[in-house]
C-alpha cells in the first residue's frame, strides 16, 4: 500500500518513490510498478476530492489528466503550482486567484489521425501510449470541432499511411474549420486533386497539407479587438476564446495608460491589436507570416492607432535597452522556454511597466527573480486556465518600477 503526498508536473500522485496514475493526495493506493510509475492503481481510500470524471473517454483518453478531481481541487492545485514555483525562485507575490475556461470552449487542438483496414481513427493519445482514442463526446473541444471528426477520417483514409501517424491541428475560425495537416502522405497530382474535394464536401474552411493551403474559398478569420485577422495556416492561438480574454484584460490592465507600448513575441496581434485602440505598438515576432496577418488586419481596422511590425528571433537578438527606451511599457509572451536573454535586457532598460503572458510557471519564475534583482516590483500575478483539466498552468503578471510605474 502506499500514501499518495503529493501531484507532480505531470498531475500525477506521487508516494513511496512512485508515480501513480489519476491519484490524489492523501489516497491509499496498492498496485504493480513498472518503470517507476503504477498505471492501474487500485484506490484504497479516495480522497474526499475525488468525482467522477464526467466525460465518457475518460478512462482510455490522455487528453486529461484531472476530471477525477473536483474543480475547486484542481483550481488550488494549478494556483499552487505557481505559488511553489515563484517561492523556488525567493518570490512571495499576490496571486488574485483563477480564470477557468467551460467545457467545450478549445477552439484548437492538435489529433491524431491513424489509417486503419477500413476507414481512420481521429483523436488524442490515448493515457501514456502512442495509440489514437476516438472522442465523440469530447468535453474539451467546442462541438463543432467534434462534428469536424468525420471530415478529418475523410482525410486521414485519403492521405495517411498505414505506416505512421497524421498530426491534424484543427481551428475553429468565423467561416468554419481549418484543418492544417502534417505527416501525411506526400502530395501527388492524384491527392492534389482528391484532398481538396473531401475538404469541400464536407464545408471546411481552410485545409493545409504538409504547409501547402490546398483549398481556400476565403481567408478565415478571428477578431482581434476591431480587427479581423487571418493568420497562417496551424498558427498559435490562444486555446480558448474566454482563456484570451482573460489574459487581455490583464495585459490591459498592466499597461494602463501607456502610449507607446512594444508587443514581444506578438504572434498574429492577439494583444498587439486590441492595444492599439488606445496606444501605438511596435509588435516583435520571429515568424514573418504572422505578422504579415497582423497588418493585415491592421490596416483593414478602423480607429486603431499606429502599428509597426518587426520580424526578429528574440531568443538570438533581443531588444536591447537602448531600443526599448522609447517604450513606456512593455507586453512579452514567449513560449514555454521563457525568455531569458531578452529578458536580461528588459531588467537593464528599465522601462516603467512589463506585462507579462506566460505558459510555464517555473521559467516565468526564473525571468521574474531577474527581473526583481534589477528593481522591478511584482504587482501581482492571475492564473488562467485554459486547459482545463490538464497539468498546463497559464499566467499572467504586472512588473514596475516602484518610483516609475
Amino acid at each position: 500500500m502506499i500514501t499518495v503526498e503529493r501531484l507532480n508536473t505531470r498531475a500525477e500522485g506521487v508516494g513511496g518513490g512512485v508515480s501513480v496514475a489519476r491519484a490524489l493526495p492523501g489516497e491509499v493506493v496498492e498496485g504493480t510498478p513498472e518503470g517507476g510509475r503504477i498505471a492501474q492503481p487500485k484506490i484504497l481510500t479516495p480522497a474526499p476530492e475525488r468525482v467522477a470524471a464526467p466525460c465518457r473517454h475518460y478512462k482510455a483518453c490522455g487528453g486529461c489528466a484531472l476530471q477525477h478531481a473536483s474543480d475547486a481541487f484542481v483550481e488550488t492545485w494549478k494556483t499552487d503550482v505557481v505559488r511553489q514555483a515563484m517561492a523556488a525562485q525567493g518570490i512571495d507575490a499576490p496571486i488574485r486567484g483563477i480564470h477557468t475556461s467551460p467545457p467545450r470552449s478549445r477552439r484548437r487542438a492538435v489529433l491524431g489521425g491513424r489509417r486503419l483496414k477500413s476507414g481512420a481513427l481521429v483523436g488524442f493519445h490515448a493515457r501514456a501510449s502512442d495509440s489514437v482514442t476516438a472522442i465523440p463526446d469530447c468535453l474539451l473541444l467546442d462541438p463543432a470541432l467534434i462534428a469536424a471528426i468525420p471530415a478529418l477520417e475523410a482525410l486521414v483514409a485519403e492521405g495517411g499511411s498505414r505506416k505512421g501517424e497524421m498530426r491534424l491541428a484543427v481551428t475553429l475560425f468565423e467561416q468554419g474549420i481549418e484543418v492544417s495537416v502534417t505527416e501525411g502522405k506526400p502530395l501527388d497530382k492524384a491527392l492534389s486533386l482528391s484532398l481538396p474535394q473531401i475538404a469541400g464536401q464536407f464545408g471546411l474552411a481552410r485545409l493545409a497539407w504538409n504547409g501547402e493551403v490546398l483549398l481556400q474559398e476565403e481567408p478565415p478569420v478571428l477578431r482581434m479587438g476591431r480587427a479581423r485577422v487571418s493568420p497562417p495556416p496551424g498558427a498559435f492561438l490562444q486555446a480558448t476564446p474566454q482563456g484570451e480574454a482573460a489574459l487581455l484584460d490583464c495585459v490591459t490592465e498592466a499597461v494602463g495608460d501607456a502610449k507607446q507600448v512594444v508587443d514581444l513575441f506578438a504572434g498574429a496581434g492577439t494583444f498587439t491589436l486590441p492595444l492599439a485602440e488606445r496606444a501605438e505598438i511596435h509588435a516583435v515576432e520571429g515568424y514573418a507570416p504572422m505578422l504579415a496577418a497582423m497588418d493585415r488586419g491592421w490596416r483593414n481596422a478602423q480607429g486603431l492607432k499606429r502599428v509597426t511590425s518587426e520580424t526578429r528571433d528574440l531568443f538570438r537578438r533581443p531588444l536591447m535597452p537602448d531600443e526599448l527606451k522609447r517604450f513606456d511599457a512593455v507586453v512579452i509572451d514567449p513560449p514555454r522556454a521563457g525568455a531569458e536573454a531578452q529578458v536580461a535586457e528588459l531588467a537593464k532598460a528599465a522601462v516603467p511597466v512589463i506585462a507579462h503572458v506566460s505558459c510555464n510557471p517555473v521559467t516565468f519564475a526564473r525571468d521574474a527573480k531577474t527581473l526583481i534583482a534589477a528593481g522591478y516590483r511584482l504587482d501581482w500575478v492571475q492564473v488562467v486556465d485554459q486547459f482545463r483539466w490538464s497539468a498546463h498552468v497559464e499566467l499572467a503578471a504586472r512588473f514596475s518600477r516602484p518610483h516609475m510605474g
